[in-house]
């Protein structure tokens, strides 16, 4: 809450049928009020989410929602008056992405591809723009590419006067649609169409566009830098009324510019063009101060540091350095001149918070348990939640002094969650580092219990490998963890090993891959597997790999290329060529086709199942919006045409998290069966038999 000495929590009560937003101490961690009641409420059930104006005077409520994409969704919007729990409907349609003005008079939404402002006082409701039309004109919300891939939505924002509002428009019209049958239950199957750029494809054209409230006018944004096929991944207000800033990206993502906007005097200016042989990531830290100069973070000196520049973009300095990366930014504090961040600088697969001064000077580590530590900063930065866990810690929960990193109160330690473990028979993630194509590569491996040094193991190996990704990370239990247990305990080793092209260990490091997706991963996880298999206590003969999405691209191409290592591989909803795959991911790493057929090509798994040896499990969904089924029923096709035999498993109408009803629980139970057909079954592994589990009861 804006005093930074309280925050509020929703809480349901599904047995009284209501729901609340109660208003908590950090200091005694008691409630102190609640703040709105669905049941005091005559129009209101029940809302699942909530907003608060910037006075926390209203908060808007959601009801009735329902996704879109990964991250959209459409619902039916409240505001609620705090004091007179009062209640207005902001549409009668159910909208998107509902926005506060500053002053809190008008909200602000999309609807129909169009944007549109309520105002709270007079109930009058005013249409933005007119031209939106589904699959060809969108405003103020965006595209699935964007949404998908530079992480957000909403692509309108308040100015701090709330007289103006910037969004951006996209023309879709000419970017391909595919389509997806859902078969639900109905007799005859429907068809979702969107607007889905491939790699190479059209995208839509972008333009930023600033309306005035009070003129009632729109006005398109032009820069004196003219920009051919470009992306607009970030709009942001400064703290001046009329100074807007932008993120233009070229459609390589190699050049990166911000600029500053004068809506008021139509001028504009550069203040950062970044440039980089790959790819620059798109990010949220961008923080502007009183003094109009601004906090940002670059991967420039080959490592993500924080940076401070003037507000004409001239560096006064470089905040942090060294040999580690910086991997989020909290905020700055202008009380006490200090920047939170958290960082890997104790080690790659390590998390801490810590804070430093805007001059780089007085830097302190907050956190002190190695592990995994994330800091949720009170509003004025008087206190943080800090949240901890590592591979055999579950994850405590503590109220922090910012000042100095303090625990001033335990707020959950999860000790329950460490004795119901405690009940059944475990291994410890074993981390370490293994030497593969001269780098020192993180890697832990989970033994059986009752491991003999003196036998020989099954290996199943897990990977996800996609650019800038860690899956070796000190940090409490996955799902997967559970299952990897479980495996553990049946008699197999599981190892995971974070290859070249993977994150937080610097940028060429991470970029090596770039323009050959597939090449320098795969040779790390061939030759991780190699070298595992050369160990006393495992079986080389019995080596399988398994991996989801782009783990999915890696598992299909470690069977296939990898036949001589690799004797059995899952891939599930796996990319089987990237020509299949969107535009602004894939040409991030590879640019186009047309510029880079043979790196597409190469190393793209449908191409080599010809070399297809061992056994194959391929699953996918058939609603898999990002990673399209079109990418398996290729690879099926191929291997079809190559004369390989193989299993699959198709699941009607799930998107690529593949889950829903006894969904997951179906998927797990056949990849376990899999697994233990294949590399279980000589060594008496069998779905029934797990020896020296204890089972609570």
């Amino acid at each position: 809450m804006n005093n930074g000495k309280q925050y509020s929590v929703l809480n349901a009560d599904r047995e009284n049928g209501m729901t609340t937003i109660d208003v908590y101490d950090y200091k005694t961690l008691e409630k102190v009020k609640t703040l709105v009641n669905s049941s005091a409420i005559e129009a209101l059930d029940y809302f699942t989410d909530y907003t608060f104006s910037a006075d926390e005077n209203q908060v808007l409520l959601a009801t009735e929602v329902t996704p879109i994409f990964r991250r959209s969704t459409l619902a039916k919007y409240y505001v609620c008056h705090v004091k007179s729990q009062k209640l207005t409907v902001v549409s009668e349609d159910k909208i998107q992405e509902p926005t506060f003005s500053p002053n809190g008079t008008m909200v602000a939404y999309g609807l129909n591809n169009n944007l549109f402002v309520k105002d709270l006082v007079s109930g009058k409701t005013s249409q933005i723009t007119f031209d939106g039309v589904k699959n060809k004109i969108i405003n103020g919300i965006t595209d699935w590419v964007y949404e998908e891939e530079f992480g957000f939505v909403r692509a309108f924002e308040w100015n701090a006067t709330g007289d103006k509002i910037a969004f951006i428009r996209f023309d879709e019209t000419n970017v391909p649609k595919f389509s997806m049958d859902v078969y639900g239950n109905d007799l005859y199957q429907t068809q979702t169409v969107f607007k889905y750029p491939k790699a190479g494809e059209a995208n839509a054209i972008v333009s930023l566009h600033v309306h005035d409230l009070k003129a009632n006018t729109t006005e398109a944004i032009t820069l004196d830098k003219t920009y051919d096929d470009f992306y607009i991944p970030r709009i942001k207000w400064t703290n001046a009324p009329d100074m807007l800033s932008a993120h233009y990206m070229n459609r390589h993502q190699n050049e990166l510019d911000l600029w500053i906007i004068d809506t008021k005097e139509d001028t504009a200016y550069l203040v950062i063009e970044e440039k980089d042989k790959a790819y620059i990531d798109v990010t949220d830290n961008l923080t502007f101060l009183k003094d109009k100069s601004f906090i940002w973070t670059s991967e420039k000196d080959g490592y993500n540091h924080i940076y401070h520049y003037t507000k004409k973009g001239k560096l006064i300095n470089q905040v942090t350095k060294g040999n580690w990366e910086v991997t989020n930014y909290y905020g700055y504090d202008e009380k006490t001149d200090r920047i939170y961040y958290q960082s890997v600088e104790k080690g790659s697969i390590n998390r801490d918070v810590y804070a430093i001064k805007l001059d780089g000077t007085n830097k302190q580590r907050l956190s002190q348990s190695q592990g995994t530590n994330n800091a949720d900063f009170s509003a004025d930065f008087t206190y943080y939640i800090n949240t901890y866990s590592s591979a055999s810690s579950p994850p405590r929960y503590t109220l922090n002094d910012a000042l100095n990193g303090d625990v001033i109160k335990t707020i959950k330690d999860n000790e329950e969650v460490a004795q119901i473990l405690s009940e059944y028979v475990t291994s410890p993630k074993e981390f370490s580092t293994i030497e593969v194509n001269g780098n020192a590569l993180n890697m832990w491996l989970i033994k059986p219990a009752h491991f003999d040094a003196s036998k020989t193991y099954p290996l199943f190996m897990y990977q996800y490998s996609g650019p800038g990704s860690q899956q070796v990370a000190n940090k409490w239990h996955t799902t997967n963890d559970y299952w990897y247990q479980m495996l553990a305990q049946k008699g197999y080793i599981v190892a995971c090993v974070d290859g070249r092209g993977t994150g937080l260990k610097g940028a060429d490091f991470k970029k090596v891959t770039q323009k050959e997706l597939g090449k320098f991963e795969l040779e790390d996880q061939i030759e991780a597997a190699k070298q595992l298999g050369q160990r006393d206590y495992i079986d080389q003969q019995r080596i399988g790999i398994w991996g989801w999405s782009y783990g999915g691209f890696m598992s299909s191409n470690a069977l296939f290329k990898g036949n001589a290592i690799f004797k059995m591989a899952i891939a599930v909803a796996p990319v089987t060529s990237w020509r299949f795959y969107d535009s602004i991911y894939t040409e991030r790493y590879m640019t186009t086709p047309q510029e880079n057929a043979s790196g597409y090509d190469d190393n793209s798994p449908i191409n080599h199942v010809d070399k297809l040896k061992g056994d194959f499990l391929l699953i996918h969904g058939t609603g898999d919006d990002n990673v399209h089924v079109q990418n398996t029923m290729r690879m099926v096709e191929a291997l079809i045409q190559a004369d390989k035999q193989f299993e699959w498993m198709i699941y009607p109408d799930k998107n690529h998290g593949i889950y829903g009803g006894n969904t997951r629980l179906h998927l797990y139970k056949k990849m376990t069966n899999f697994i233990d057909r294949t590399l279980g079954d000589k060594i008496g592994i069998t779905n029934e038999k797990i020896e020296a589990v204890k089972v609570k009861g």
